[in-house]
């Protein structure tokens, strides 16, 4: 009796343990109707299987249901999944619980189903980043609890309609990178709940709405890369209080920078570079103590000394773009224009394709965790300053298409931050407030289209190109172990190949094309494994290009211009150069010192053998010499009746 009393009340603690279980279980367990609409859906892929195989579908990866069993959450990104109906044959149109939809980074292609305005509860559309086309649905204008819309990265088209003011609560609009038309919406700043506006990348036409100063929560504005025109200055940005970034490059507004942008105290980046501004940068921009980016490039700017001394006085900046602006000034040159705190946290300088006229200036020496330094197509003179090589976090240096002159700097060979990898300790995973595309921030890197946001997608460079550098290329640069673009093409430099550059391992980029180097190609740039651009036409190169390497990958435009340079990709060598070309030369140079003397000795020999075979014998036999003299006398006396006798024919035949 005791044991069955035991085995009871073991019973009902085992069940009072499992009810919660069991009831939770029961609760949460979906509806049929839910569970055929997401069965449906995913027999339509042509991707890797969601294995939704259990009879709950609210136990299924990526479902997350209420407690009546509902769908509310449908997490699916970066799944791969692709299929010929997509998003189409998921019906939400009869779910009205669902509040979060993510499809995003998948492969789904075709139209966006019409149907999510029937979702009252949707709170999150995400399926930015996959192959969507079309019209944005009208009726998901009718989701009006919407707060985020995340479409970018696809190919829709179309105007955003003037509908777009009923998501009154909608926070984040990011429809950037497609194919979006017409004007904005005049009414936007209606949506006061909006904090991220991203529509870089479209077709926008129009002026920015004076409305959308009404939207007093906006934190980043972000409308580049659009045709969006209009007199910026008469904008007002005061009201923006909570902005921090604002990137409106690639447009054709005009007018001067509004100083009501300077009352935006938390902003932390400014891209307006590629329009039609002008004027001068104004020291309002100082109250802006967060500022870090800062692009004005491509504008009509002027003054730029003025500037430099203006902005040296924002603290916090980390990287400036001036490129394009300010054409045709003359490089700030004020040795004591950087006091001692002055641009001690910038990290890039941009001034590229400014016609910028003077000598690479000293005060750049102080600006001690610079990093990237480009100065390309500019007027720059002088040599190149050797303190460059001191700089302690620099890795990449662009001054091509200059006049610099003067030789290579052997301080320049032992930069730093090429030697070994930089200490964890100095940031250099720093990443830029707003992404770097391509080369629309500073114009340092071309044919590459990419985005991003960190400083170390940038690959060590040194481009010297086209200036009038001369003399040999020191072989201390097989130092910068880091290397991994080395341009010095379209320069005066001579001498050989350094067999030292093999050492640069990492080296990706090597142009030598255009200058005066001879002598043999070093078989020795065969073990450089990472090499994908390799150059050195017109140069006086010569011998066979080393065999058996990936230097015989490259197109025979990498090394046209050498006459005596030959084999693959160039014409065969002839068989007697097939030799090592070291061997060759050491060879000939062997054999000519040891020619040498006896070609003098027979040249002696010979001559008198000659003297004393004829003049000798002249002078010692006196018959000889009378019949030699004879003989000179009847042939002196038949050339000249010759010669006498074809003048007095072509004077008759004259006459005649």
């Amino acid at each position: 009796m005791i044991v069955q009393a035991y085995n009871l009340m073991a019973h009902a603690f085992l069940l009072f343990l499992l009810f919660p279980y069991i009831l939770s279980t029961n609760i949460h367990a979906c509806k049929q109707t839910e569970r055929s609409s997401l069965l449906s859906f995913a027999s339509t892929l042509s991707s890797p299987p969601l294995n939704w195989t259990s009879l709950d579908c609210c136990r299924w990866k990526g479902i997350t249901c209420d407690q009546d069993g509902w769908v509310t959450r449908l997490l699916l990104p970066s799944k791969g999944l692709k299929g010929a109906s997509n998003l189409t044959s998921f019906n939400v149109s009869n779910n009205s619980f669902t509040g979060l939809l993510d499809f995003s980074s998948n492969l789904f292609n075709g139209d966006l189903a019409p149907g999510l305005g029937k979702c009252s509860e949707l709170q999150v559309f995400r399926a930015n980043h996959n192959n969507l086309s079309g019209f944005l649905p009208e009726d998901i204008y009718n989701a009006t609890k919407l707060e985020e819309i995340a479409l970018a990265l696809n190919s829709l088209h179309g105007a955003i309609s003037d509908k777009i003011v009923n998501l009154t609560n909608l926070a984040i609009l990011d429809l950037s990178f497609n194919d979006f038309g017409s004007e904005l919406p005049l009414n936007l700043g209606k949506l006061s709940k909006l904090k991220f506006v991203t529509l870089d990348f479209n077709n926008l036409e129009g002026s920015l709405p004076p409305s959308f100063m009404n939207c007093t929560n906006l934190v980043e504005l972000r409308l580049g890369n659009n045709n969006l025109e209009g007199d910026i200055s008469v904008l007002d940005f005061s009201r923006l209080s909570q902005l921090t970034k604002l990137d409106l490059r690639f447009n054709n507004f005009t007018g001067t920078v509004p100083v009501s942008l300077y009352s935006c105290r938390f902003l932390k980046a400014i891209r307006l570079a590629e329009n039609h501004l002008e004027g001068q940068i104004q020291a309002e921009i100082l109250s802006l103590k967060f500022l870090s980016l800062l692009s004005f490039g491509y504008n009509r700017f002027t003054n730029l000394t003025g500037a430099m001394k203006i902005l040296m006085g924002c603290k916090s900046l980390h990287t400036l773009c001036l490129s394009g602006s300010f054409v045709g000034e003359g490089m700030p040159s004020d040795d004591d224009m950087v006091d001692f705190d002055g641009f001690q946290k910038l990290r890039v300088l941009g001034l590229v394709r400014s016609n910028l006229t003077g000598q690479t200036p000293f005060w750049l020496s102080k600006l001690k965790n610079l990093e990237i330094l480009a100065m390309g197509f500019n007027q720059i003179t002088g040599p190149i300053p050797s303190w460059l090589g001191t700089l302690p976090r620099l890795f990449y240096i662009s001054l091509s298409h200059n006049r610099i002159s003067g030789k290579f700097p052997q301080q320049l060979c032992r930069l730093p931050r090429l030697l070994h990898e930089p200490i964890a300790s100095q940031g250099e995973n720093y990443e830029f407030e707003l992404p770097v595309f391509s080369a629309n921030c500073f114009r340092i890197i071309a044919n590459q289209n990419f985005v991003s946001q960190k400083l170390d997608f940038v690959p060590a460079t040194i481009d010297l190109s086209t200036n009038n550098i001369v003399g040999d290329i020191p072989t201390e640069i097989s130092q910068l172990q880091l290397l991994h673009t080395l341009g010095l093409d379209s320069n005066n430099f001579s001498g050989v190949i350094p067999d030292q550059i093999s050492n640069l391992r990492n080296l990706e980029v090597l142009n030598l094309s255009m200058n005066h180097l001879s002598g043999i190609i070093p078989s020795s740039l065969a073990s450089l494994n990472f090499l994908k651009e390799f150059n050195v036409s017109y140069n006086n190169l010569e011998g066979s290009i080393p065999t058996g390497t990936q230097l015989q990958s490259f197109e025979a435009f990498a090394f046209e211009g050498n006459p005596k340079l030959c084999g693959a990709p160039l014409p065969r060598c002839e068989s007697n150069k097939g030799i090592d070309a070291d061997n060759k030369n050491n060879k000939e140079v062997h054999n000519g010192l040891h020619q040498l003397p006896w070609l003098y000795i027979f040249i002696v020999l010979g001559f008198i053998v000659g003297f004393w075979g004829v003049c000798g014998s002249l002078i010692i036999n006196k018959t000889w010499r009378y019949a030699y003299f004879q003989f000179i006398d009847n042939l002196q006396d038949r050339v000249y009746v010759m010669v006498t006798l074809r003048i007095n024919m072509m004077e008759k035949r004259l006459r005649g």
